[in-house]
This record gives structure tokens, sequence and C-alpha cells, in this order.
């Protein structure tokens, strides 16, 4: 008896394919920390620090927003 699959038997083989992206998950995460930095180095009440460090969280929409805002200009 062998293990060799012929026509006759079917057997059912799952494959599970999973793909990082782990450099832009570097360059998020350092731009984050960066945010991080930003934002609560300059702030002078504790809600703004807090509205710092939420804020550091969606830096990337917020880049992408004014620089769609800047090449929009007449």
């Amino acid at each position: 008896m062998t293990d060799e699959i012929t026509p006759s038997e079917k057997k059912d083989k799952k494959v599970d394919i999973q793909v990082h992206n782990s450099s832009a998950e570097a360059v998020y995460g350092l731009g984050m920390i960066g945010a991080w930095v930003y934002y609560i180095g300059r702030a002078t009440t504790p809600q703004k620090r807090l509205r710092g460090f939420f804020k550091a969280f969606a830096w990337p929409a917020i880049l992408v927003y004014e620089l769609l805002k800047f090449f929009n200009k007449e």
C-alpha cells in the first residue's frame, strides 16, 4: 500500500494562504509613534494630550485629506 493519491481517491486538502505586508505595518507604526511625539509634545492641557493620542491614529487620513485639498487649489 502506498500513500500516492490515485484518481479514484479524493482527499480534500484545505490550503490556508496568509499574506503579511510587514513593511507597511512598520511604516504605519513608526508614523504613529512620531505623531504621538508631535501631538502630545505640543499639548498644553490634559484634554489636548488625550485628543493628540487619538489624533495619532488618524494621521494617514488627515495627511491624505490635506494633500487632496492642496492639489485641488485653483
